[in-house]
């Protein structure tokens, strides 16, 4: 099956179907748009004529390649006109029965050998199929927001999807220059359930008063997020993201690790919505926007008769560079312990551990003394200088390690953020769970580890994908943080993926 050169019918011409309809037609098919609100489709193709002359006067565009790729998007008043289309992409509503509606109408017009796919981003696709005379040839094709500049497209196969249907959208899907993945029809799909996490940790960690929102955008951006996710969701909505929220929890029959969170609940509530209600966890307007998270200002270590640099990892190489490179003007110079069984440094008596997951106070009981500080792990080596780095206290910390704790962070070039003392900080805790949720959807052959991380850094830009941030870990890290946060949580959510528990 090849659709490299069928005529393509977009349904709906809002913002997904008009990007969906310039991609198409730059690719050199012919386009019939299609709306059931008059007037809609030419209105929509206006705005694609702008948008294609602001493409060559930016030089992104020939002008001939603008004007012929405009004269093959058609308006349509009336879907029988759309007769001979070899490809119909659906981009109306997000409403099962609206969209069974209209594929039962389609099947009365098209040919038997036209693909019919759905843009949807969470409706199964399985369910869609449902009463069609001819369910193999539905198949998802999720594109994501803005169209014609995201390179993602999560192809979606039902339980009835046909193979070749499916793989034509695939081979299609390069030939338009985006990244196909090939995706089970799940709640969520790829990326809207991997993606959980990231919100989801914020807010627990909100919940719990362990720190101010702008403390955690800060910790997740140094990490490399492009974004931190409490000012995601205020740029999402965040009536949008907690809709997201309960329709996965709800599809997943209630489990425990995609429950929605009161904090969003009561925001959505109070009309706390994000940018466009004017403020969410932050107030937009003029002269406000996301405060700057203030990190201590601790000045230089006091002078030390023993610093030893404990892990054998390249966390800590790096400390055992930034350790001597501070430790010149004292004219020491650190130790190495590689055998060691966590990573940090111990000062004298006193030890700055990376965190394994477990509390500062659970590291002091284990290690038999109280001036004991927890850092997040950092995910970008060697840390850019002055990144922002989460760090925790154990609770009977003497007034002097209070003190030389973030002394020593700075030191060691980062901008230290105290938080609560929490299991597994921001970064660990987040990205063990992002990487969990992508193993049990290889587990569950919703994708593969490839497709996930593909997904996952081109759908919503994250630095890495969970499996390369898995390689550059080990799977006996992320689940001894898993482990960590089901022990002190004591609930579903945190329990590891049987993908992970075979690997370790």
């Amino acid at each position: 099956m090849d659709l490299r050169n069928a005529p393509v019918l977009v349904v709906g011409a809002g913002i997904m179907g008009a990007g969906i309809a310039q991609v198409a037609a730059q690719a050199g098919h012919g386009v019939q748009l299609f709306d059931t609100r008059t007037g809609a489709a030419a209105d929509a193709k206006g705005r694609l004529a702008a948008t294609l002359e602001g493409l060559v006067a930016k030089g992104r565009l020939g002008a001939d390649a603008a004007t012929a790729a405009l004269a093959r998007i058609s308006p349509i008043d009336a879907l029988d006109e759309a007769a001979g289309a070899g490809l119909v992409i659906e981009a109306i509503v997000e409403q099962l029965e609206a969209k069974r509606a209209l594929f039962r109408q389609l099947e009365g017009l098209v040919a038997p050998g036209c693909v019919l796919a759905t843009n949807t981003s969470s409706i199964s696709v399985t369910a869609i199929a449902n009463g069609l005379a001819q369910p193999g040839r539905l198949v998802g094709m999720h594109f994501f927001n803005p169209v014609p500049l995201m390179k993602l497209v999560e192809v979606v196969s039902g339980l009835q999807t046909e193979p070749a249907v499916a793989e034509a959208i695939f081979e299609l899907g390069r030939t338009w220059g985006k990244t196909p993945v090939h995706a089970k029809s799940t709640p969520g799909f790829i990326v809207n359930r991997i993606a959980r996490p990231y919100y989801a940790e914020t807010l627990a960690l909100l919940l719990e008063q362990a720190a101010e929102p702008q403390v955690l955008d800060a910790c997740l951006k140094a990490a490399g997020f492009r974004m931190g996710p409490c000012e995601l969701m205020d740029l999402i909505g965040h009536d949008t993201n907690f809709a997201v929220t309960q329709s996965v929890y709800e599809a997943n029959f209630f489990d425990k690790r995609y429950v929605p969170s009161l904090v969003q609940r009561e925001m959505v509530a109070g009309g706390l919505l994000g940018r466009k209600s004017g403020r969410g966890f932050y107030r937009y307007g003029e002269g406000d926007g996301m405060p700057a998270a203030t990190a201590a200002a601790p000045g230089a270590p006091a002078r030390a008769h023993e610093v030893t640099v404990h892990g054998p990892d390249g966390i800590a190489d790096m400390l055992e560079a930034a350790a001597t490179k501070a430790l010149v003007e004292q004219g020491l110079r650190p130790a190495r312990d590689r055998e060691s069984t966590w990573t940090g440094l111990r000062v004298d008596g006193a030890r700055l551990v990376l965190s394994d997951g477990r509390t500062a106070q659970q590291l002091a009981a284990a290690m038999d003394t109280t001036d004991v500080a927890v850092f997040d792990r950092p995910l970008v080596l060697p840390a850019p200088p002055g990144a922002a780095l989460a760090f925790a206290l154990a609770p009977h910390a003497g007034e002097g390690w209070r003190t030389q704790a973030p002394a020593w962070l700075a030191a060691l070039g980062f901008a230290p953020l105290a938080l609560a003392d929490t299991p597994g900080l921001v970064v660990a805790r987040t990205v063990a769970m992002l990487v969990n949720e992508a193993a049990d959807a290889v587990l569950q052959g919703v994708c593969t580890p490839e497709g996930a991380d593909a997904a996952m850094k081109l759908g919503v830009n994250y630095p890495a994908g969970p499996f390369e941030w898995l390689a550059r870990w080990s799977v006996r890290g992320v689940i001894g943080v898993l482990d960590a946060l089901d022990a002190h949580y004591r609930g579903e959510r945190y329990r590891t993926s049987p993908w992970l528990r075979r690997r370790a």
